[in-house]
């Protein structure tokens, strides 16, 4: 008979996979709105899918949803303030902050990201304590540079050395 898992253990354990950090951002009645994450994955080239998954208590995510489409930014080392910025309940993330509408869905791509993935909303599916959104991809793109990507390790914020 399987024995009651040890969650603090499990946190533990998975933080030992080493992530990339996101933000993932959308349009509700013309104001972009976003959130940090983590939980970011492609999915599939043909048809092209991106998995991003929302912890249900993030209150950006149900707004962006209205909107059908978002766009997922993917940071870079030089910006952990950004990303705190947007893993907060604050209701203001974007004063300050630039960034540009995505040419598909006019979603937000953050000013200063290593490269940018505009989607379309095309399921969700529960998953537990997050919600498992696939994401149809509609238009990419790289920054110019050579940049390194913002890692998340074991409860810290980490660099790529090659």
């Amino acid at each position: 008979m399987p024995t009651e898992l040890d969650v603090a253990r499990l946190k533990e354990v998975m933080g030992h996979f080493a992530t990339g950090v996101t933000i993932v951002a959308g349009v509700e009645g013309g104001e972009p709105i976003g959130f940090t994450a983590q939980s970011f994955q492609s999915l599939s080239i043909d048809p092209p899918l991106v998995l991003v998954c929302p912890n249900k208590t993030v209150a950006s995510w149900p707004r962006i949803r209205t909107s059908r489409s978002f766009c997922v930014s993917i940071l870079t080392r030089d910006q952990e303030a950004l990303c705190m910025a947007f893993a907060s309940k604050n209701p203001d993330k974007f004063d300050g902050v630039g960034w540009t509408a995505a040419p598909g869905t006019g979603s937000p791509m953050m000013d200063g990201a290593a490269a940018w993935i505009d989607c379309e909303v095309e399921a969700e599916h529960d998953g537990g304590d997050h919600t498992i959104v696939v994401g149809r991809v509609v238009h990419v793109d790289i920054a110019a540079g050579d940049f390194h990507p913002l890692l998340y390790y074991r409860a810290a914020f980490g660099q790529f050395q090659a």
